[in-house]
């Protein structure tokens, strides 16, 4: 059989992942946090049909000759993220938190820690701090008297609003009246004690994730990531701290997709897959005419 036909099969799947890769992103323009993908293409190995040869002096008196090679096809080279900072859509909503930075929310979905860039986040009915799927935003707890963080010995964990609520002067506990969270993650409550009297105090400070090479982070779906082998070891800073960033309350982080260079994309695939399409017609042709020779 030809090689081109192997060859243009090769190209038809490369390709058609490349196709897949642009519909992805153009599936994710207005998904908050996502990050597009590129493919990236390279050639396969090549048969050797006449190896190099080195000049000779002489006798007899020749100069070199370069080798002779057949390619075999592509195959994809790999797929990167990219991580660019998208941009922000204002909401409006206490709870939408956008990261300014390299960093990335961290949150326990179902035991297992995950990262996150899309901060739509609200408070279920237990006070707990989540996301859209349920997952819980992690942070430090402050104590009821308004300490808390790492620099205090903390444990990293859930964040609750109901958990820090300061005491009151009769014994008991303040009733939660509203909350805000600032640019430095810290989410302050705003009480009201029996006597009526209006006080604020921390409540917890989100965290944020660093990693060494965001790149090699696995997506692990919801517009969330997880650690890889090559991602390099997580670190956990407040906002503000280290190498995270800040945070704006208000507003979210729009996907990082340019619809105008993945239409491109979407072009060159196509026109890429139907090349080589042609060049599988082509080489079934040429063995027709072959089978033809003899009737």
């Amino acid at each position: 059989m030809l090689r081109s036909l192997f060859t243009g099969i090769s190209g038809l799947r490369a390709h058609q992942m490349m196709m897949d890769v642009t519909g992805n992103n153009i599936a994710n323009v207005n998904t908050n946090g996502f990050k597009g993908s590129a493919i990236t293409f390279q050639d396969t190995y090549s048969q050797m049909i006449e190896g190099a040869s080195a000049p000779q002096a002489g006798p007899p008196d020749r100069g070199g000759v370069n080798p002779s090679q057949v390619g075999l096809g592509v195959r994809v080279a790999g797929m990167t993220t990219n991580f660019t900072q998208g941009a922000t859509q204002s909401t409006g909503r206490a709870t939408d938190v956008m990261l300014d930075g390299n960093g990335f929310f961290v949150v326990d979905s179902g035991g297992e820690q995950l990262y996150s860039r899309a901060g739509s986040f609200d408070f279920d009915r237990d006070g707990t701090f989540v996301n859209s799927e349920g997952a819980k935003v992690q942070g430090w707890q402050a104590d009821n008297t308004g300490v808390f963080g790492p620099q205090t010995g903390a444990t990293m964990g859930d964040i609750n609003l109901n958990a820090s609520a300061p005491a009151d002067p009769d014994g008991g506990v303040q009733a939660l009246m509203g909350y805000r969270i600032g640019s430095d993650g810290v989410i302050t409550g705003v009480y009201r004690a029996a006597a009526g009297q209006v006080t604020q105090q921390a409540v917890a400070r989100i965290a944020v994730a660093t990693f060494a090479n965001n790149g090699s982070l696995e997506k692990a779906g919801s517009s969330m990531y997880r650690e890889s082998v090559n991602s390099g070891n997580v670190v956990i800073d407040p906002p503000g701290q280290g190498a995270a960033g800040t945070m704006s309350t208000g507003a979210l982080e729009m996907s990082n997709v340019d619809l105008a260079q993945e239409f491109t994309n979407l072009i060159i695939s196509q026109r890429g897959f139907q090349a080589n399409s042609r060049v599988i017609t082509s080489s079934d042709e040429l063995l027709q005419d072959l089978v033809n020779l003899k009737r």
